[in-house]
């Protein structure tokens, strides 16, 4: 039976670790963790949040996940997503989406 969901793999171009790292820290407020050094002979950089774990692979045959996403629950969209008009499409929240460095998507959602 599954228990909870453990992280989100999402794809990045080689050496795109540092614009990563800037919007995930520095945006999202999520805190980078070591890979295991097998793993990180591969590049890439996970991240890890209150409940939430965010893993980015390179792939050098890269294309953004432009449908497929994340969805974040934050307690204020604003924060996140200043001047954007969120949506009500998705009855219980606001939600609105934003692009990481590569063109990945991201949903944010905070309920109304």
């Amino acid at each position: 039976m599954i228990r909870a969901l453990h992280h989100v793999q999402l794809a990045a171009p080689r050496g795109s670790e540092p614009e990563l790292r800037r919007f995930y820290e520095g945006v999202l407020g999520l805190r980078e963790v070591p890979k295991p050094p097998e793993l990180a002979k591969r590049g890439g950089v996970w991240f890890r949040g209150e409940g939430v774990e965010v893993h980015l692979g390179i792939e050098d045959d890269f294309r953004p996940a432009r449908k497929a996403h994340p969805a974040f629950l934050v307690d204020d969209l604003d924060v996140y997503a200043p001047g954007t008009e969120p949506d009500l499409l998705f009855p219980g929240y606001r939600r609105t989406y934003l692009s990481d460095p590569v063109g990945n998507r991201i949903e944010l959602l905070q309920v109304v």
